[in-house]
């Protein structure tokens, strides 16, 4: 008997937690139901985040959590990895570049539990993205739309328009072009792009962090956000497809390990 079909005697209600994780972790694997989902998701929570305090961050980062994980579910061990290697990698730059370097704060100037979850969310979306139909299809004109997209941008923070002259953030476009141009999954890092672009405009404009408007220690003006923000988010995809393969066999190698000591235990 499937999970899904599973009932308690006498009509309990007992199985509907079981069965409700088991339809969202299906749901999961629908491209068309789980970007509009996170782009919802990610909508609220930030807006929610802008208007509460610590205790009440704590509580909603409770929530990306559980997404992610039931996100990761119907995953394979190798795509697990890469979303594991992903929320490290981004973890430990948004310490350095948040909390030591001060290139941008969160509104509360601490690091809200939910963004390394929101990092692992982010890789997915542009993963499933990948999978959609039109991305399938036209991947070539996916990436051209984002490489215009990023240019576009850049071109646009450089010359004030925006707001600020946006030098750090062109010089990070250039990197971020040439990802998509000569990168390993092309198609992954343009729905990256795309869904980075939303999540720093909204959580930018809502007031959830703020970028400097100089680099500390370069002294180069900032966009907020800057227009090449999304070079940042790619660069740990491109970790994360490096480095996955060998974390998956690390985790195979402790798990063969473990079991002759369980044996004699």
């Amino acid at each position: 008997m499937s999970t899904l079909d599973a009932t308690s005697p006498h009509g309990s209600p007992r199985s509907a937690g079981p069965r409700l994780w088991a339809h969202a972790v299906v749901m999961f694997e629908r491209p068309r139901v789980v970007i509009p989902f996170l782009v919802l998701l990610t909508s609220l929570g930030l807006w929610l985040d802008a208007l509460t305090g610590t205790g009440w961050q704590l509580a909603l980062s409770v929530i990306p959590w559980v997404v992610l994980i039931a996100a990761c579910v119907p995953l394979g061990p190798l795509d697990r990895s890469r979303v594991f290697v992903v929320v490290v990698v981004a973890t430990t730059a948004e310490v350095v570049f948040s909390t030591l370097l001060g290139v941008y704060d969160y509104r509360l100037l601490n690091l809200p539990l939910f963004v390394p979850a929101g990092h692992g969310l982010v890789y997915l979306a542009g993963y499933r993205f990948a999978q959609t139909r039109v991305a399938r299809l036209h991947p070539r004109i996916i990436v051209g739309l984002a490489i215009a997209g990023a240019l576009g941008w850049g071109i646009l923070g450089v010359t004030g328009v925006l707001g600020r002259v946006d030098v750090a953030g062109a010089i990070a476009v250039a990197f971020l072009v040439t990802f998509l141009i000569i990168g390993r999954a092309p198609v992954l890092y343009a729905g990256v792009f795309f869904f980075v672009a939303f999540l720093e405009i909204w959580g930018t404009w809502v007031g959830t962090w703020q970028w400097h408007e100089y680099v500390p220690g370069l002294g180069l003006m900032n966009g907020n956000p800057p227009s090449g923000a999304a070079a940042g988010y790619v660069l740990f995809d491109i970790c994360a497809l490096a480095f996955a393969p060998a974390v998956l066999a690390g985790w195979r190698w402790m798990a063969r390990h473990r079991r002759p000591a369980r044996r004699g235990a």
